[in-house]
């Protein structure tokens, strides 16, 4: 058991027979007639649903901890993603749901962590970045300009904004959560 006040983001939370991941949470002094709380955001592991609270900082909540396997990236059948442990070749699944945006950043053979309750999956622990290579960019305008960016397309089909500079072959990293561009990755040729 933890105390409310001791809650802090990332912690896996029992909360209604059901699992919770805390998004965020805050403490807040108290003032005159009002006491002091705990503001904490907590996002249902099964059904991705987000809900607030407000805790007393005493208040007793139940902590629990998920394993971590590292598990392969098969494929999709369109409502499920299907994983397999390499050690085992027991293959699981994950819904749509759960994987949420992620989703179109996973690669075939792509090995992910996925957190495990009892046995049962319930999430995967996505990097916050990941490397994906150029297939479509048109030519830059100015060489080294890097103030405007361009449109460019990535191995998974999906678009986004890269600096001039970004050619087709290139390999960047891209933000999971905004789908953003982070940087180009630069790759040292080794010398035979």
């Amino acid at each position: 058991m933890i105390e409310a006040s001791g809650l802090k983001s990332g912690m896996v939370i029992m909360l209604d027979g059901e699992l919770h991941s805390v998004a965020s949470a805050g403490y807040h002094a108290g003032g005159g007639q009002q006491g002091s709380a705990v503001f904490a955001k907590v996002r249902n592991l099964k059904t991705s649903h987000v809900k607030e609270l407000r805790l007393h900082p005493g208040d007793k909540l139940e902590e629990v901890v998920l394993d971590h396997k590292e598990m392969e990236y098969l494929y999709t059948d369109g409502s499920a993603f299907y994983f397999m442990n390499p050690d085992t070749f027991e293959q699981i699944s994950l819904s749509s749901e759960i994987m949420g945006a992620y989703a179109r950043f996973v690669q075939p053979n792509m090995r992910i962590p996925v957190q495990l309750y009892e046995g049962e999956p319930v999430t995967i622990a996505f990097p916050s970045a990941v490397e994906l290579t150029i297939v479509s960019a048109p030519a830059g305008l100015h060489e080294h300009e890097s103030a405007t960016f361009k449109t460019a397309t990535l191995e998974n089909g999906m678009e986004v904004l890269v600096p001039q500079f970004i050619k087709e072959g290139d390999t960047v990293r891209i933000e999971v959560a905004s789908g953003k561009y982070l940087e180009r990755v630069r790759r040292e040729k080794q010398k035979p």
